[in-house]
């Protein structure tokens, strides 16, 4: 399952110009539980609410039996925000309510507005205690590339869309800019705090927390910490009652931990599939599957589909290292999709030859018995013994000279 929205939100508030680069970076991290983010936070000193995970309603029971108290929140899990709103998020004031709950939350197809109109299975909860919430605050840590620095963001409007605070009332999200080379300092915490609104006796609990996250952010190679909401307690204590991280994918090498924590069953088949080969593949919602190499070079494809009237099927990079064999499984995961209706190949011949990407396309086809329309179009290193092994291939392949004959090509293919 593709979910960009909460890097995607972080990046809306900080004021970037949004391009589809976000949907790229995002193939490029890994995302954890909440609760797994909760203990994340809880080792670097960040105070979070007591809970435990739970797999069964029977868990979930002992769970609540652990904590003690007369309020629990019982929480589904899954890698997608507004949780609370799709009815995933319950409080319970019994043991059997916990039960009861807990035996409708685990299972259900919970849909927000980040998992799109087909849901996301909840096959963990999260069984939490009571907070005492006396105002809700939100705070992110992302890097901002157009400073080069890591930005943290807060605001006053916590529990809600950050997006449609920066829409609404933009003057409500403070910024500070951190130099990677020497971390966010007490004045700029003190800055975040103050600004939106802590009270000044939770002020220097505010700073510690904020300091903390910031190293969170940068020890663990997040590309994406957010506290929605974080909160302030009756008794003044500064708390994050909710966790969302994500992870760049490069630097996992360096955290064994981190990739532990990874949940298989929340993720896209076809993306795991992908991952095997080396291939930076996206599901999407149209028809036409795309095979390029080069990031850029597949958003500008998408972008020239579009504009011609077609809809890309998934975003698809094989890298400047195609073999016949990532070709063939490029083609076998773009064909997966049932959706698929016609096939846009796109290279642009720099570090990777023509004539090797044009012997995997043939060979690929053959592999796969291709029965949709397939249009390829190649421009670089060998490219005329590429086109000439495509044409003497016998199979029926749409040359393209240009990227917007290719698309005008592969959308009347579809129609």
């Amino acid at each position: 399952m593709l979910c960009i929205a909460g890097f995607v939100s972080a990046e809306m508030a900080l004021g970037n110009r949004f391009v589809f680069t976000q949907t790229h970076s995002e193939s490029n991290s890994m995302k954890i539980h909440e609760y797994q983010g909760k203990e994340i936070l809880r080792q670097f000193g960040v105070p979070v609410p007591r809970g435990y995970p739970a797999f069964t309603v029977q868990e979930a029971v002992e769970a609540a039996q652990k904590l003690g108290g007369s309020i629990w929140v019982v929480k589904a899990q899954i890698h997608a925000g507004g949780r609370g709103k799709g009815g995933g998020v319950k409080l319970a004031r019994s043991l059997d309510e916990v039960k009861k709950l807990a035996g409708e939350i685990l299972g259900m197809q919970l849909v927000t507005h980040q998992t799109g109109p087909e849901g996301q299975k909840v096959r963990r909860l999260l069984i939490e205690e009571g907070a005492d919430i006396k105002k809700e605050y939100y705070v992110s840590v992302v890097t901002d590339r157009a400073s080069q620095k890591v930005a943290m963001m807060a605001s006053s409007e916590g529990g809600m869309e950050i997006e449609e605070v920066a829409k609404t009332n933009p003057e409500k999200i403070i910024k500070v800019f951190a130099d990677p080379s020497t971390g966010i300092t007490d004045d700029q915490a003190k800055q975040l705090a103050t600004g939106i609104g802590v009270p000044a006796a939770s002020v220097d609990k505010a700073v510690d927390v904020f300091k903390k996250l910031y190293k969170v952010y940068m020890d663990t190679d997040a590309s994406l910490v957010e506290i929605n909401p974080l909160i302030l307690e009756g008794d003044g204590n500064i708390k994050a009652l909710d966790a969302k991280f994500n992870f760049d994918s490069n630097a996992l090498f360096r955290h064994p931990e981190i990739v532990a924590l990874r949940d298989l069953d929340e993720e896209d088949p076809a993306e795991l599939e992908a991952s095997k080969y080396d291939l930076s593949y996206i599901s999407l919602d149209g028809d036409i599957g795309c095979l390029v190499n080069g990031a850029g070079l597949a958003m500008a494809t998408m972008d020239t589909i579009k504009l011609f009237g077609g809809t890309p099927a998934n975003f698809l990079d094989v890298g400047g290292g195609a073999t016949e064999e990532k070709v063939t499984a490029a083609f076998e995961i773009m064909l997966r999709n049932p959706k698929v209706k016609a096939i846009l190949v796109n290279i642009f011949g720099g570090i990777m030859r023509c004539d090797i990407i044009a012997t995997g396309v043939v060979a690929a086809c053959k592999a796969v018995n291709l029965k949709v329309p397939l249009v390829v179009r190649m421009k670089g290193t060998n490219e005329d013994q590429g086109k000439k092994i495509l044409a003497d291939s016998g199979l029926p392949i749409i040359s393209a000279d240009t990227m917007a004959d290719a698309a005008k090509k592969v959308v009347a293919a579809v129609k």
